[in-house]
């Protein structure tokens, strides 16, 4: 889909489009009707900027729909084939990079009752296992603040798949 049918799309079929990027009914109604935009860069400026800052509640909901970093997203719907494919660059983890990986998951998940959440296009394991580091000093808003970023990151990404 190129960005002339997106803007041309009825707003149920664009809100459809939007919820796998970013499952927020603030952000979705936003970007639906910020339409039409006139170029790429303008529909993902509405993506970043529509979102933020994103509440807690907006990201518990995002966030059901996220896979543990380096694990495979289940099912098979549009949610899943994104995380799949941001996921495709990390390649074959050696098998001490999925251990560092799953103990700091575990220890994600206890200390912020989450998945550890990071945008992994463009990134590769060491930079992912660095800020998965960082981030576990990170306090209860910092982390959160975090999280909110990230999705923000992801949704626009996402985006701008659909919309290349």
């Amino acid at each position: 889909m190129d960005l002339d049918e997106f803007n041309r799309l009825p707003a149920d079929e664009a809100r459809s489009l939007l919820r796998p990027c970013l499952d927020v009914d603030r952000w979705i109604e936003a970007v639906v009707a910020a339409r039409p935009f006139a170029d790429l860069d303008s529909a993902l400026a509405a993506a970043h900027n529509d979102a933020a800052p994103l509440t807690t509640d907006e990201i518990d909901a995002a966030m059901a729909h996220h896979p543990r970093i380096g694990e495979k997203a289940k099912g098979d719907g549009a949610e899943a084939e994104h995380s799949s494919r941001e996921q495709a660059g990390l390649g074959t983890l050696d098998d001490d990079v999925q251990a560092r990986l799953a103990a700091g998951n575990a220890a994600y998940e206890e200390r912020f009752d989450r998945v550890f959440l990071i945008r992994a296009a463009g990134r590769t394991p060491t930079e992912i296992l660095a800020e998965l580091e960082r981030r576990m000093t990170n306090t209860e808003a910092e982390e959160n603040t975090e999280v909110g970023k990230q999705l923000i990151e992801i949704a626009a990404l996402r985006l701008e798949g659909i919309l290349a």
